[in-house]
């Protein structure tokens, strides 16, 4: 099937792209369901079921009240993060709920959003059972969504024949067709393009080349404003671990002008952009989710490092950039998973390092099979890397994560770009040993807060 960029590149709120993006899409599909199908007025109470991942982790990730937005008429592109304490205090103070704004219902937070903490659902790890009922108590609709990460949400109708819940295939015909890395790469040993153009080339089959280059631009410009925002914040995490951010200390470091002789200063800047992004995202804030919110600083922080130290970046570079790490990210979309309740966090670090590998090989002059070689190194030593956070918070081992992820992603071009894109291991190989990792991992390392760090810190 063919992904677009804006699938892999989605804006959205913190902390999570499949804990808090996700229900959000969910609760707001569901009632919009009810108006479309006329049972919205006859509504009088909604209860929603959350299981698996996201009923052991929803409370720390923002689940709860993302679906109470969602009910509420509110998208992840648009809700104001800002106002979301107060809105969630309105609805715990009156004990209601208006769905899409206009139907208002009796509500309880605590009693219509039932946390499954031991219970999974058939099909997926992240699934979300919704009912609505009249006034004598009957069903007038139920609808199950699962949330199989980078805010990508399915729903029953999407569970195909093989009891495995699939994205419905997009027929529509682009130009260059790939599913893995030896067929982009055979694309590029065809036509000679680069990857960017490939990618470029088949975003035209949905917009315009100047709507592909504005879109992504914008995507741009959120991730600078998550940036500097995460610098400009002060103070502690909210969920109780007493987080203190980072990011606004190491940008006091780095103005220092003494600092500007430290042969390290490049690795700082990287570790402040994707800490702060992150420590953005842990705050409920505005983020791009890359391809998943938990992983949404590495990109951004990759792509800054370019614009700092590199000569001649630009618009143009931003636009190619995102274009090959949203080939990059599609292929292991299509072939694994990005979702840590999937395969843990191999798939949303692991992903991220690789999509910005790739991506930033190709502006410091690589080839397509050095592109393929870095995305391949990024996937490889991110290779069983858990998603075990403490307290079920986007916050530890996350943030710091993310810092890592970016500076292994710079290594990874730069390995890459040593050599002629000659390997022993390919990107698809990597690819499909992180999904078979992923299936032999334990499920308490599998965002459930029941392994790893998860069980080991002790928390404040």
């Amino acid at each position: 099937m063919a992904l677009s960029v804006f699938d892999l590149f989605k804006i959205g709120i913190g902390p999570s792209s499949s804990h808090t993006v996700g229900p959000m899409i969910a609760a707001d599909r569901f009632v919009r369901g009810l108006a479309d199908g006329g049972a919205l007025d006859a509504t009088r109470r909604v209860t929603v079921e959350l299981f698996g991942s996201l009923g052991a982790t929803g409370k720390g990730h923002g689940s709860i009240p993302a679906v109470a937005l969602g009910l509420m008429g509110e998208r992840p592109d648009v809700v104001d993060p800002a106002l979301t304490p107060e809105r969630i205090a309105a609805i715990t103070e009156s004990g209601r709920l208006s769905l899409l704004g206009e139907h208002s219902i009796v509500f309880d937070l605590t009693e219509d959003i039932v946390l499954h903490r031991n219970k999974k659902a058939r099909f997926h790890s992240n699934a979300m059972a919704f009912r609505a009922r009249d006034e004598n108590g009957a069903v007038l609709a139920e609808r199950t969504f699962y949330s199989i990460g980078g805010g990508f949400v399915l729903d029953d109708s999407q569970v195909s024949s093989a009891d495995e819940p699939v994205i419905v295939a997009d027929d529509t015909a682009v130009r260059y067709p790939f599913r893995t890395g030896d067929e982009l790469l055979a694309h590029a040993a065809a036509t000679k393009m680069r990857i960017s153009d490939i990618v470029m080339a088949n975003e035209m089959a949905w917009h315009s080349e100047e709507e592909v280059r504005s879109g992504l631009l914008k995507i741009w410009s959120v991730m600078q404003e998550c940036i500097q925002a995460g610098i400009n914040a002060s103070g502690v995490l909210p969920g109780g671990l007493k987080v203190k951010r980072r990011a606004p200390q190491l940008a006091k470091k780095l103005a220092d002008a003494t600092v500007s002789t430290d042969p390290l200063v490049a690795m700082d800047r990287v570790n402040m952009y994707a800490i702060a992004v992150n420590e953005q995202n842990a705050a409920g804030g505005r983020v791009v989710t890359a391809p998943t919110n938990g992983a949404a600083g590495i990109i951004p922080a990759v792509l800054q490092y370019f614009h700092d130290f590199v000569s001649g970046a630009d618009d143009d570079c931003t636009v190619r950039f995102l274009l090959v790490a949203a080939g990059i990210g599609s292929i292991i979309k299509e072939n694994a998973s990005i979702s840590g309740a999937e395969v843990g966090c191999q798939g949303e670090v692991g992903s991220a390092c690789s999509m910005a590998a790739g991506a930033l090989t190709e502006l410091l002059g690589g080839t397509p099979w050095q592109v393929e070689n870095a995305a391949e190194i990024g996937i490889e030593h991110n290779l069983g890397l858990t998603c075990d956070p403490v307290g079920g918070l986007v916050q530890i081992p996350c943030i710091e994560r993310n810092a890592v992820g970016a500076v292994k992603a710079i290594t990874a071009a730069r390995i890459a770009l040593s050599g002629d894109g000659t390997h022993q291991v390919s990107l698809d190989k990597a690819v499909k040993t992180m999904r078979e990792t992923g299936a032999d991992m334990k499920d308490k390392y599998k965002e459930t807060a029941r392994g790893g760090l998860a069980l080991n810190v002790v928390e404040c």
